[in-house]
């Protein structure tokens, strides 16, 4: 088989065979495909596309070029739960131990982050002793023991996508629905997932911009769970202003436990539940239940106390520190170093979740770069969010950094300005954004 072929044939529009594909991923796994022959074709996938067996074809090989997790010694339909990345996002701290609580085990893989989006790792080495990476042999005990277990992703899964991944940073190849698509859900596959629930963001703070964008990843997605037999639930959600009130590491498992506690917001109750429901429609527990009743049974786990012990087993089966009552132990303090407060009267019309997501990581909460070190107690709490009315002089939002940060106030005044660039008044009132913007299934293709 010759690779310049396969190159011209996705030029010329040609649907590529099983075997084309499978030997474009053995080649980009064992490096013997040059770069430039893989970002050619790349960039011939990105202007025409692929058909749906393509991308089924292109996920399957890429989930198997390395090792795949065999989770057939825990019983039951396994859901894997996966965002596709926003601001304030701590969804999976929240909808995993909700999951657990109603009976259903959980074994998922999960990344850092990079950018403006922060990674659910990185939020829980905030807490002091916690070990995010647990062998694959090890998983079967740690549920046994909490229900639940969480762990890094290891370089031997799914290879080929963070090989390719890596290229279409730099090769202007990031933006396509077949390559997103694969990528996603060749790391799910290759996790062990017998069912998917995905949280599609879209919004100024997600990587999907617009609905339609979101509704076409996650129609691809869906197509690829059907073919290759694991059936898939999209959320699609609003990303326009961050979720909830913390954007950063500690802050934002500080309001996880608070809502696992009952005191969540409107808006990260409204997602988490929803999530939580399409999880457990998705397991042997809750597969004849209608959205409704799965969406109470969620509810009821926070009302009952059990998800918040839920979600304290399992930072105590990972090693993670906890104070008497429960709480988690941080490695780092937050304090307050800046605040951003308004200089008129009006309603909050837009907080724009990119530019705070930006300002968060100028604090020090994200990275630029992948070898970047995170300041566990840097983010932002937003006091205020849009449809709510301000006074001149009322605080929206308060900026920290970790009580050992060495940060300097050049760097502070250049997060507070992107904070103040994130906001918009109006004089007239502003209703409150929708958070769910749609939930697709197989039945929706």
């Amino acid at each position: 088989m010759d690779m310049l072929e396969i190159i011209l044939a996705k030029r010329f529009s040609q649907e590529l065979s099983a075997e084309q594909i499978s030997y474009f991923i053995k080649g980009v796994t064992n490096k013997s495909i040059p770069d430039y022959q893989i970002s050619a074709l790349l960039m011939a996938i990105v202007l025409n596309g692929m058909t749906k067996q393509e991308m089924t074809e292109l996920t399957m090989q890429m989930a198997f070029s390395g090792e795949v997790c065999d989770l057939s010694q825990i019983p039951g339909i396994k859901v894997d739960k996966h965002s596709s990345g926003g601001v304030g996002d701590k969804c999976t701290l929240i909808v995993l131990p909700i999951a657990a609580a109603c009976g259903i085990p959980i074994a998922k893989l999960s990344g850092r982050g990079l950018g403006f989006t922060g990674g659910t790792i990185d939020k829980l080495e905030s807490i002091k002793g916690f070990q995010t990476s647990i062998p694959i042999s090890s998983f079967v005990d740690q549920i046994n023991k909490a229900g639940m277990v969480l762990s890094g992703q290891t370089p031997e899964l799914a290879p080929a996508d963070k090989y390719l991944y890596a290229l279409r940073d730099v090769t202007g190849t990031v933006q396509s629905i077949p390559l997103i698509a694969s990528s996603i859900m060749s790391k799910k596959i290759a996790g062990g997932a017998d069912a998917i629930v995905l949280d599609i963001t879209c919004g100024s703070g997600a990587f999907m911009k617009d609905e339609q964008s979101a509704r076409d990843l996650s129609m691809a997605m869906i197509q690829i769970g059907k073919i290759a037999g694991r059936p898939v639930t999209c959320v699609i959600s609003s990303m326009d202003q961050p979720l909830g009130r913390a954007v950063g590491n500690a802050i934002e498992v500080m309001e996880a436990y608070d809502t696992l506690g009952g005191k969540g917001s409107k808006d990260v109750n409204e997602v988490c539940f929803t999530l939580a429901a399409a999880m457990i429609r998705r397991s042997d527990i809750g597969k004849d239940l209608s959205f409704e009743e799965a969406f109470a049974m969620a509810e009821k786990t926070i009302q009952n106390g059990s998800a918040k012990i839920s979600f304290e087993k399992f930072i105590t089966a990972q090693g993670g520190s906890v104070h008497k009552n429960g709480s988690p132990v941080y490695t780092e303090r937050p304090v307050v170093c800046a605040e951003l407060t308004v200089k008129e009267d009006g309603y909050i019309a837009r907080l724009d979740a990119l530019l705070i997501g930006e300002a968060s990581m100028h604090l020090g909460a994200g990275r630029r770069q992948k070898g970047d070190v995170i300041d566990m107690g840097a983010g932002i709490s937003l006091v205020r969010k849009i449809g709510d009315f301000v006074n001149a002089g009322d605080r929206i939002a308060l900026l920290y950094k970790g009580a050992k940060s060495q940060i300097d106030k050049a760097s502070i005044s250049h997060a507070l300005s992107l904070a103040e660039a994130s906001v918009e008044l109006s004089p007239l009132p502003v209703p409150n954004p929708k958070e769910i913007l749609a939930i697709l299934d197989e039945d929706s293709l």
